[in-house]
């Protein structure tokens, strides 16, 4: 494979990657050389940083990710504060509500609690400054932890969290809150069985239908 090939490759990689990636995976992902996908990174992160681009690729502990520049910061602020909220797809409306409602909450719960993967809606809230990671799992895996940022508030008119709707005024049907059990018994390792039962015992107010903020 060419260096030019390599190179296209982790970039579309890079792109839609919503955590940092390490050389072994992306050299597990590419079949590649790790020393030829380690070489080529560091000639990305070279390449956009003489050309100045409006991105950095970095490389931190857990491995190399794409950043906005640094110095596009408060033009990238001004441009998400003035975002309509409205425009937020249905998907992304039930992800926000889930972190909402549930936060510190993970990828993993979320997407048990939507039944499908969040993935993209979950880069989306990040990229509109609604959301935003609060730290990590203890568990094996060490999960990020997403949640709302002061921006969510501010959009939603909201002064704190404790302002949001009662979730006893969306509470679903005890089929689904049956269903969302077993998802959630599912998500995680058996040694963190005990954490699950604990957070199963607050959807008897959780609103799983996720058709709460509009």
């Amino acid at each position: 494979m060419s260096t030019n090939a390599l190179k296209s490759q982790l970039e579309a990689l890079l792109f839609v990657s919503d955590e940092p990636a390490t050389v072994t995976e992306f050299a597990q992902i590419i079949t590649a050389d790790e020393d030829a996908i380690a070489a080529a990174l560091s000639a990305l992160r070279d390449e956009y940083s003489a050309d100045e681009r409006g991105f950095q690729l970095r490389e931190v502990a857990v491995g190399w990710r794409l950043y906005s520049n640094p110095a596009h910061h408060e033009l990238i602020e001004n441009y998400v504060l003035s975002w309509d909220t409205r425009k937020l797809s249905q998907a992304a409306l039930e992800a926000l509500a889930v972190v909402a409602y549930r936060q510190p909450v993970s990828r993993g719960g979320i997407n048990a609690i939507r039944g499908v993967n969040s993935e993209a809606v979950i880069g989306s809230l990040l990229e509109k400054g609604l959301i935003k990671e609060v730290g990590r799992e203890k568990s094996a895996g060490s999960a990020i932890l997403y949640g709302t940022t002061t921006s969510f508030l501010e959009k939603f008119g909201l002064a704190s969290l404790d302002a949001l709707p009662a979730l006893e005024e969306f509470e679903p049907p005890s089929e689904m809150k049956d269903e969302i059990r077993r998802r959630l018994d599912a998500t995680l390792p058996a040694e963190d069985e005990h954490t699950v039962e604990e957070e199963l015992d607050d959807l008897d107010e959780l609103d799983e239908d996720l058709e709460i903020v509009e």
